[in-house]
């Protein structure tokens, strides 16, 4: 039972009332006795590091929003490969962010913070997050929210914010790929890379995709990627040659395809790692980058500051301004592999771990 706060009295040199001349009887009656409620939801929580099965779909406190800030009640959100890696302690959530999985969503806002402009209870939206997505309610800075596309089923838009704008901010706004130009997409059948083939076509870029498995590298062909080259039997640097090397790579590779990435671009190329499959160390040759005048990015997206150049927010502005009207008109959509009730994130994690999943997995609020 909540424990109900004392109201202290203290007895005047004037008979028996409080300073300001009310009775001590009268304040007593109206004195309010305060109850504290919490409000729950349930999330996917992390019983300890480790494999698929240390997720739990657990009851946590409500988060309410604070100033500039919104509530979303959450319809769906959307796996990503950092998920996994935070679920085995391997990445760690940055400072002062949720420590529940989930780095996108989509749902209803139902709460506004102080100062927030623009946005009303109730607006369908989709999310940019830094963790907090396997739940049922998510607390978000408003300048991280997104529309649902026009004309999109409001729990597949749960798939676009974080490959959305992980491409969008990497092959477009870092590296300025420009139509005509080449852009190789490693891993061409992921939820990143299927975002990236798409996104380079309707730019007017030449696509080159790598993938695995016949049917994943025929997906990338349906996507719009003009090659599509396997990594278990071709060696992609000479493929890519053969159209004059590549002006961008998307790589989520890292150390283990290093070398050979520098190999593939084309003289004032770029190069831009979005992450570390194939490890975190590897030796660079200068001189290879110095002769070709090659550029390389190494940039995360989850860590970045809300606001300043390179924030979050300025990312989703643009996001929202170029790249949701080729959403809108069907240029661009979340490839989802399939969807399952969010208390079944271990089984969703293990699946993505499996291998063979092509685009996103969601989970569904019950």
């Amino acid at each position: 039972m909540p424990q109900i706060p004392l109201v202290h009295f203290r007895l005047s040199s004037v008979g028996r009332s409080d300073p300001d001349g009310q009775s001590i009887e009268d304040v007593g009656t109206n004195a309010h006795r305060a109850v504290t409620t919490v409000v729950s939801m349930y999330a996917i929580t992390i019983r300890e590091p480790g494999a698929p099965n240390v997720l739990e779909w657990t009851e946590q406190p409500e988060p309410q929003p604070g100033p500039g800030e919104v509530a979303i009640d959450v319809a769906a959100a959307g796996i990503n490969r950092a998920d996994l890696a935070q679920r085995k302690g391997a990445y760690p959530p940055p400072q002062g962010a949720s420590e529940i999985l989930g780095l996108e969503c989509s749902g209803t806002i139902a709460e506004l913070g102080d100062g927030v402009t623009g946005w009303q209870p109730g607006d369908r939206v989709c999310a940019l997050l830094a963790g907090g997505g396997y739940a049922e309610r998510v607390v978000v800075p408003a300048a991280q929210l997104l529309p649902v596309p026009a004309g999109m089923d409001l729990v597949e838009a749960a798939g676009l914010p974080e490959v959305g704008c992980t491409v969008w901010s990497n092959v477009i706004m870092e590296a300025g790929l420009r139509s005509g130009q080449v852009l190789l997409v490693h891993g061409g059948s992921g939820g990143i890379g299927t975002c990236a083939i798409q996104i380079g076509t309707a730019m007017g870029a030449r696509v080159v995709a790598t993938a695995g498995s016949a049917e994943s590298l025929q997906l990338c062909r349906d996507l719009g990627a003009e090659v599509a080259i396997s990594y278990r039997e071709q060696d992609f640097v000479e493929e890519v040659k053969k159209l004059g090397g590549a002006d961008v790579i998307l790589d989520n590779m890292g150390a283990e395809y290093l070398d050979r990435n520098i190999s593939a671009l084309a003289p004032d190329g770029h190069l831009a790692v979005i992450g570390m499959q194939g490890g975190r160390k590897a030796e660079l040759d200068i001189g290879k980058m110095l002769v070709k005048r090659l550029h390389m990015s190494v940039l995360g997206l989850r860590g970045r500051p809300v606001e300043g150049p390179q924030g979050k927010a300025a990312i989703v502005t643009d996001v929202a301004e170029r790249l949701w009207p080729l959403v809108e008109r069907g240029e661009v959509r979340p490839i989802v592999h399939g969807s399952m009730p969010m208390s079944d994130a271990a089984k969703a994690h293990a699946l993505l771990e499996a291998g063979g999943v092509h685009g996103k997995i969601l989970l569904q609020v019950p």
